[in-house]
């Protein structure tokens, strides 16, 4: 292992370049982990420059290093309120074992580039990937500390005992999303309900249920006529039918959310990189199928089912985001960063609930192997027997995640003032190369 001490003076830290990319998905808050991970580094004299993988782990392989240390301090904090990942860009490129050539080139680029921290932003392969080009490095030598930063509005990062991870950054504010949005079609619903008494609303969620089960937050005292369908829970078209009906003898209107991945039937999904399932990508949406189905079966009131299918707009909405994970984002990048300039390799940066009564949290880690592809369920016991709502437990777990406030944006002409990184990269100081799983496109 490579001494990180200053041969002619042994109680210096040398300070080693640190690499921060971005996999998956985008959320509102992701580039308020980015922010907390930059401006902590600044004030670390462990850490030399800070550059961005551009659009992730395909920008380390192409040695697309964007200069972070060099942008203006203005701009960095701007990202507070950017959402997207628009600042260093993401990526769904998968290093699988196979992909040999990618590895060493991941490799070459450290130390062409004298990186001594490596910290991958995502979710479940994120993590995998984080892990893996970490172990790498570790065992060819290479005093890299690998670090995983957590991202991810599914919230299915970490563990169902909530031990390793009460919740990731993202969830938040997508949860805050469809409270705000539940609210605004129920007007919609009661106001219009003579002639279209059916709203079907889907959410994101291919397999997990924390975004759909957010829609009950909009109404924690169950005064509306909402249903909740989780991925989880398995239904048909015709209970569903019948659970529709049963709202509108009893309410003249219902409104229902389903999970993207509810299983109904062959919808001609299209999957990713990852072998993740793309849903609004997809030829069909759940939404369109139940929506098709109640109409064409009929309804107990005169009138139609109508569905609406909110797209990318869950994870880039800043108007949505809640203050509580913008804090909580900054926060578990500062700890990221803090992790590695500590030397602490091998985890990844997690937010955990210290007081469950009056919410407080605290930011610690946990083991990148336990957390690195593995989905965390949504608890069982927090769906009702009904299968058509969750329970008070949820309620009592999400809540405080969405937090009180809006959150305040800057407004400049009559836009939102976003953050605008200068194109700053580093030299390249290898050949150019195609990452391997592009070569056959």
């Amino acid at each position: 292992m490579v001494s990180r001490f200053d041969s002619r003076n042994p109680s210096r830290i040398m300070a080693k370049n640190m690499l921060v990319a971005q996999s998956g998905g985008p959320s509102p808050v992701i580039n308020n982990t980015l922010r907390g991970i930059v401006e902590t580094a600044r004030q670390l004299s462990e850490i030399g420059t800070v550059y961005g993988g551009w659009h992730g782990i395909e920008g380390v392989l192409k040695e697309e290093l964007i200069d972070l240390s060099a942008q203006c301090r203005d701009e960095i904090a701007l990202l507070r309120t950017t959402p997207g990942a628009g600042s260093i860009g993401t990526c769904r490129y998968k290093l699988k074992e196979k992909q040999t050539e990618d590895f060493d080139r991941v490799m070459e680029v450290f130390k062409a580039h004298d990186i001594g921290y490596f910290i991958y932003i995502g979710g479940n392969d994120s993590m995998d990937t984080a892990n893996k080009v970490a172990s790498m490095a570790r065992a060819r030598g290479l005093d890299v500390v690998g670090i995983g930063g957590p991202k991810t509005i599914d919230n299915d990062v970490g563990d169902s005992e909530f031990k390793l991870v009460d919740h990731t950054p993202g969830y938040g504010s997508t949860a805050r999303y469809w409270t705000h949005y539940i609210q605004c079609a129920n007007e919609e619903n009661n106001g219009s309900c003579p002639a279209d008494p059916v709203l079907v609303l889907q959410a994101m969620g291919r397999k997990i249920g924390y975004i759909p089960a957010a829609a009950r937050l909009a109404d924690p005292r169950r005064e509306l006529p909402l249903q909740i369908y989780l991925a989880e829970r398995k239904t048909t078209l015709e209970q569903i039918h019948h659970n529709v009906n049963e709202s509108l003898k009893k309410d003249g209107r219902a409104i229902v959310v389903l999970s993207e991945g509810l299983d109904v039937g062959d919808i001609g999904v299209r999957k990713d990189s990852f072998g993740h399932a793309q849903f609004s990508s997809s030829e069909l949406t759940v939404a369109q199928i139940v929506t098709n189905y109640l109409n064409k079966a009929g309804l107990a009131v005169k009138g139609s089912a109508r569905c609406n299918v909110p797209g990318t707009d869950q994870r880039h909405s800043m108007a949505y985001a809640s203050v509580v994970d913008l804090d909580e984002a900054y926060y578990v990048g500062q700890k990221a960063a803090l992790l590695a300039a500590a030397g602490e390799h091998g985890y990844m940066a997690t937010i955990l609930r210290a007081d469950r009564d009056n919410y407080q949290v605290r930011y610690d880690k946990a083991p990148l192997a336990e957390v690195a592809e593995k989905d965390r369920k949504f608890p069982d016991n927090w769906i009702t027997p009904c299968g058509t709502d969750v329970t008070d437990d949820f309620i009592k777990y999400a809540r405080p995640l969405i937090g009180d406030d809006m959150v305040t944006l800057p407004i400049i002409d009559g836009r939102i003032r976003l953050a605008r990184l200068k194109p700053i990269f580093a030299n390249k100081k290898l050949p150019s190369y195609v990452p391997q799983a592009d070569r056959a496109k």
